[in-house]
């Protein structure tokens, strides 16, 4: 038996909890694994407090993302003692995840943990650290410098705006931070943030082109917010679009991309190839100083998840959401 966040579904009703679960409930998988950490991210709160249609099939262990020890292995790739972590794949979704003791998984989804993390500075970083890793790298591939000019991040203040804002300040771009809650100024300019903004400059309806600022940009929130981003990047420039906090919709006209050559690049975490993971995560292992991390972090148990994520949902939280899983 060990410890779980577990979601149910009763009566068109659900309910999420924290109780003992036995190791042959376990879906599944060639490689088990001792959960030592896992995070709480945006899709984690949305299962968990019921907000959103992210759990596909029913009872799920949520968690998108775990680090730990292999146990037991069918797999040559993996053996046991390996520390290893895992991103995405359905998990949480679709296949039971890291916010339990245990995690039975297929040896597809693991990639060994780089020499420079801890398991627990893996998951400082986690999903939203890996996602703003790809970000960042689709902007390089766009061509986009730091002498080309200014790149924001939306959503500056949670957990992929934070870890955006750190990495593209190391590699030496004027960073401006956008964010609803200006009492974190002194947090992102902490986080290398030249300027930080109110998101109510991009919340309000544009017009199809606005005033070129932005060389590129890196967007969470999705929505009105992006197509304002959209509307104001300079010739040539980019927006990494990697997330709905905000809305799915889009409400923008092709101005940008016809006019100026805007690239709109989409950012899939969740079902990015294994190589271009690997890729992301050799890159942070370069460019993350760890003892900057604590800076980004806050730390819940296992037990306290649930609450956790009913905070997150509320805005009280800031950064990245950590979660002590092997106590």
């Amino acid at each position: 038996m060990f410890d779980a966040v577990i979601i149910e579904k009763n009566d068109g009703e659900q309910t999420a909890s924290f109780r003992q679960i036995a190791q042959n409930q376990l879906p599944a998988g060639d490689v088990l694994v001792k959960v030592e950490w896992s995070t709480l991210n945006y899709k984690d709160a949305l299962a968990i407090t019921g907000k959103g249609p992210i759990v596909k099939s029913w009872p799920m262990v949520p968690g998108v993302d775990f680090s730990g020890t292999v146990v037991e292995s069918r797999s040559s790739d993996f053996q046991p003692g390996d520390k290893v972590l895992l991103n995405g794949w359905g998990v949480g979704e679709k296949h039971w995840g890291g916010l339990a003791g245990l995690a039975q998984v297929s040896s597809e989804w693991l990639i060994a943990l780089p020499a420079a993390f801890s398991t627990r500075q893996a998951m400082i970083l986690g999903t939203a650290g890996y996602t703003a890793m790809l970000c960042v790298m689709a902007l390089e591939k766009a061509d986009v410098k730091p002498a080309d000019g200014p790149v924001l991040v939306t959503g500056a203040s949670g957990g992929v705006g934070s870890i955006a804002v750190m990495l593209l300040s190391e590699l030496g771009y004027e960073t401006v931070a956008v964010t609803g809650r200006m009492a974190e100024k002194d947090y992102l300019e902490s986080l290398g943030a030249s300027r930080v903004i109110g998101r109510e400059l991009f919340t309000q309806k544009t017009r199809p082109l606005e005033k070129a600022e932005w060389a590129g940009a890196i967007d969470v929130v999705g929505g009105q917010v992006l197509a304002s981003v959209c509307a104001a990047i300079r010739q040539r420039g980019a927006v990494a679009a990697c997330g709905l906090a905000g809305s799915m919709d889009l409400p923008l006209t092709v101005a940008p991309f016809i006019l100026r050559g805007v690239s709109l690049l989409g950012i899939d975490s969740a079902l990015c190839p294994r190589e271009q993971r690997i890729r992301a995560w050799d890159r942070l292992a370069g460019l993350i100083d760890v003892t900057r991390l604590e800076d980004v972090v806050s730390e819940y148990p296992l037990s306290q998840a649930i609450e956790a994520a009913h905070a997150l949902m509320d805005g009280k939280t800031r950064g990245r959401i950590l979660i002590n899983v092997a106590g």
